[in-house]
């Protein structure tokens, strides 16, 4: 993953561990004192929480002590790999779109971050400026052709 990746998936473990977790036992606390828990549906809801939390802090912990981090900026070449922002344009509309490939806990498509294991990143892997790429997607196969790759 890239750096910034890491960095993200650090803080909202600390989060998680410092300000949810807190609360959620709070709430479950204060829902006890309500008496019968059978039939408390705050302290259910807060349980069900609990585990979510629970549940993503063991994710990140994972995640994060198996994490490679690879620093996109001394990257260079003109192949795509890992980290590339790849300008790619439609060659059916000609509308141009811009897409860093980043690893599967980083992927944001609102920030045009997609994931390496997405149809579009595997098939641009390896391509260079100018080669034309077929995807396929749920609208069927689309054809793009590469404008740019940078690394920054």
């Amino acid at each position: 993953m890239t750096q910034k990746g890491y960095e993200k998936l650090q803080d909202e473990l600390k989060k998680l561990t410092s300000e949810d977790r807190p609360n959620i036992i709070s709430a479950i606390a204060e829902a006890r004192g309500h008496g019968d828990l059978s039939e408390n549906a705050e302290y259910q809801y807060a349980k069900e929480q609990q585990s979510l939390i629970e549940g993503r802090i063991s994710d990140l912990e994972s995640t994060i002590s198996r994490a490679e981090i690879i620093d996109v900026k001394n990257m260079i070449g003109e192949d795509i790999k890992f980290g590339a922002t790849v300008e790619i344009e439609d060659d059916e509309s000609g509308k141009k779109q811009t897409y860093q490939i980043v690893g599967e806990y980083e992927s944001d498509i609102e920030n045009k971050k997609i994931s390496i294991t997405s149809p579009l990143a595997r098939a641009l892997i390896g391509k260079s400026k100018t080669d034309n790429v077929e995807v396929n997607s749920p609208k069927g196969i689309k054809s793009y052709t590469i404008v740019s790759v940078k690394y920054t």
